[in-house]
């Protein structure tokens, strides 16, 4: 909650700052807005023309002598290589020349350089490109809306038949080269073949087709190829066997049925008897669980079939392992020998292609000559038929024509930004001088900087209570001020005031003749003494002669009598300042002076002092010595705070007795956090007012007062 308030705080904080200097906001915003007006008034206007082109990649392919397809691969950088190809001087030169640049953008009577007038015309381009396709727009500024149309075409038409002729040139080049590299080539088949030839007479060499990569040379290898297999299908056989015979020499009769079913061995006698066994011995279980006893006949007469049988098993297992023994011989035996003929044949092989290795290889690198020179033949007569000019490289889909308006300066961008700017720097330049404002701001300036008791806010543009017909809002400042003081000063017995400032005009003197008016008006006999004997005011405000008074008192040319004025109000009176002379500015430091004060505190409830200001003249010093409390005036965002705590140190030194300060001419209106300093002014306002008096009136007449009012 507290971090709420503290954000809330801040904010208007930064807003009264906003407001307070809103006239400076103001006055900057204008200065910025104004030059940005006249800069963009006297901004040549130019006018904006665009070409709009379709660039291809250059098509090669037909040059491809091998047919890799690599001219076929899309170039992610093509398009942007060709942006900055169009700002190039082989491109901006040729289009300077044509259209006489030179002497059209330089200035009048200094033709420049081609180099910068090349420079001129590449910062005046817009080159942009359409997305997802192979469209580009070239566009031109220039304050002739007509040259910006030419120089655009001129530019695309220039690049267009550059394009052109490094492609021919291209060609008619790769034409040359393949036409060397084919006349190569023919040498090397012709050379490659004859060392064939050579090599196949020489070692008599029999090749079925010399021309044919394919084509049976000498021994055929089908032989070696199917005794290979012959033997890896016996030696498979061989490890079968072997693998049955391990597991047969492991079996029991009684295992030997379902061994032979997973050995793939088929035996009749095995087959039949093996049940015959299992049925006795499952027979005589039977009968010696049914409560039979081992000797019985039945049983006994089952024990030896089952004894039969397991001997005919015994005998046919070791019959069925010296017939697996016996194939397995004879596999192992066969195996050798196919394995013996088999590196007899590979020896052979060997042998052979020791002596066909230097042909096979002639004739491969003949065989590879021959058909590489085919395909660049091939190619080079699609090269001859067609120029490779099948597809354009550049093509114009949009002239440009002379624009109907000028694009640049672009006035409400211009004017936008230069509002922006305005506005930023007018509030940075409000925030800047409110920083480096170190003037009375606020009620806890003066409580941190001062130490002091804030008395009073006093408003902006006081009236003067004296001079008012009726009572105004403007007179319950003036009793608060009052209220305050009666509650701040310690000795109550005190009645002597004088009201001090820093400097001049801070609203001193109509401070002090409100409160004294505010006094008077509560029943208190009040006297006024203008002792600013160098800038006396006092007087305009009774509407009084000031031509005698106190400083007349003082140099003993009239009697205090004389000189106390009564003024409208029966119980304000006022001793004007008089006419002070020029050779004595310092009358006020005089024993009569000091008599003069002790002697009206006697004769009035409350004395009142008006005073120089405190800083530079001694009379302020002298008047603060003598009177009871002295208050300070401090007029809002005025002076330093440097300045005000020096008016305070020297009150101080003089033995003053300072009991607060009235911060005066405060703006309620700018600065919110003072509003409730002048919420008084609706009580006072004119429809209460008039409210009020039709009441007096209903009274008056004997009339009741309304539902809800109150005297």
């Amino acid at each position: 909650m507290n971090d709420n308030t503290e954000v809330k705080l801040h904010f208007l904080d930064y807003w009264r700052v906003i407001k307070l200097r809103m006239g400076l906001i103001l006055l900057t915003f204008f200065l910025v807005m104004v030059t940005a007006g006249v800069y963009v008034f006297f901004l040549p206007r130019e006018y904006y023309s665009r070409v709009t082109i379709e660039i291809k990649p250059d098509n090669n392919k037909g040059l491809d002598p091998i047919n890799m397809g690599g001219m076929n691969r899309a170039d992610p950088t093509f398009i942007s290589t060709q942006f900055n190809i169009l700002k190039k001087t082989e491109i901006l030169y040729p289009v300077i020349q044509k259209l006489d640049l030179v002497s059209k953008l330089s200035p009048a009577g200094t033709p420049m350089s081609e180099s910068w007038v090349a420079r001129v015309l590449e910062r005046s381009m817009n080159v942009q490109e359409q997305r997802n396709t192979t469209l580009i727009e070239v566009g031109v500024y220039n304050t002739s809306n007509k040259l910006a149309a030419d120089i655009a075409n001129t530019i695309a038409i220039t690049y267009r038949d550059k394009r052109i002729d490094d492609l021919k040139k291209n060609v008619d080049q790769t034409l040359a080269e393949m036409r060397d590299e084919l006349d190569k080539k023919r040498d090397e088949v012709k050379k490659l073949f004859a060392d064939s030839a050579k090599i196949r007479t020489e070692e008599s060499i029999i090749d079925s087709d010399p021309e044919n990569s394919n084509a049976l040379i000498s021994l055929s290898e089908k032989p070696l190829v199917m005794n290979e297999q012959m033997v890896v299908e016996k030696r498979n056989l061989v490890d079968q066997l072997r693998n049955q015979l391990s597991r047969i020499e492991q079996l029991q009769p009684e295992e030997l049925l379902e061994a032979l079913r997973t050995l793939n061995i088929d035996d009749p006698t095995m087959l039949k008897t093996l049940p015959l066994l299992q049925d006795a011995q499952a027979e005589e279980a039977k009968l010696l669980n049914s409560g039979l006893g081992e000797n019985h006949m039945r049983v006994r007469s089952l024990r030896a079939q089952r004894d039969v049988y397991r001997a005919t098993l015994g005998q046919q297992l070791d019959s069925i392992k010296r017939s697996q023994k016996t194939k397995f011989s004879i596999e192992e035996a066969n195996l050798k020998t196919l394995e013996e003929k088999l590196n007899e044949l590979r020896g052979k092989q060997i042998d052979e292609k020791t002596r066909l290795t230097g042909y096979v290889e002639k004739k491969a690198n003949y065989l590879s000559a021959k058909s590489l020179l085919m395909a660049i033949e091939q190619r080079y007569a699609a090269a001859k038929f067609d120029q490779v000019l099948s597809t354009i490289p550049v093509k114009i889909w949009e002239r440009a024509e002379p624009g109907l308006y000028p694009e640049k300066p672009k006035v409400p961008v211009y004017m936008l930004l230069a509002a922006l700017i305005g506005i930023v720097v007018g509030v940075g330049l409000a925030f800047f001088i409110e920083y480096l404002d170190t003037s009375v701001k606020t009620i806890e300036d003066i409580e941190k900087y001062l130490s002091l008791t804030v008395l009073a806010v006093v408003p902006k543009e006081i009236a003067v209570l004296i001079k008012q017909k009726r009572d105004s809002a403007d007179a319950e400042v003036y009793r608060i001020l009052k209220a305050n003081i009666e509650f701040n000063q310690t000795d109550r017995e005190a009645n002597s005031y004088t009201l001090v400032s820093g400097g001049p005009g801070e609203g001193k003197s109509t401070t002090l003749i409100n409160l004294a008016y505010t006094y008077a008006k509560s029943g208190a006999r009040v006297l006024v003494v203008d002792a600013d004997l160098r800038r006396p005011s006092q007087h305009r405000f009774f509407d009084v002669d000031n031509s005698v008074g106190l400083a007349d008192y003082i140099q003993h040319k009239a009697e205090l009598e004389s000189i106390i004025k009564p003024t409208k109000l029966e119980t304000l009176s006022f001793i004007p300042s008089g006419k002070l002379p020029q050779d004595d500015a310092g009358i006020l430091n005089s024993p009569r002076m000091g008599s003069l004060i002790s002697q009206l505190k006697m004769q009035y409830d409350i004395v009142f002092l008006d005073s120089p200001p405190i800083l530079g003249v001694s009379d302020a010093s002298m008047l603060v010595s003598e009177v009871d409390n002295t208050i300070m005036v401090v007029q809002h965002r005025r002076f330093p705070r440097g300045m005000l705590l020096r008016v305070k140190q020297t009150v101080t030194h003089v033995g003053g007795n300072l009991i607060g300060v009235v911060l005066n001419n405060v703006d309620t209106k700018q600065d919110d956090s003072y509003s409730y300093y002048s919420n008084y002014n609706d009580y006072y306002s004119p429809q209460r007012d008039q409210k009020a008096g039709d009441k007096k009136t209903r009274a008056t007449a004997g009339a009741l007062p309304e539902e809800g009012e109150q005297y």
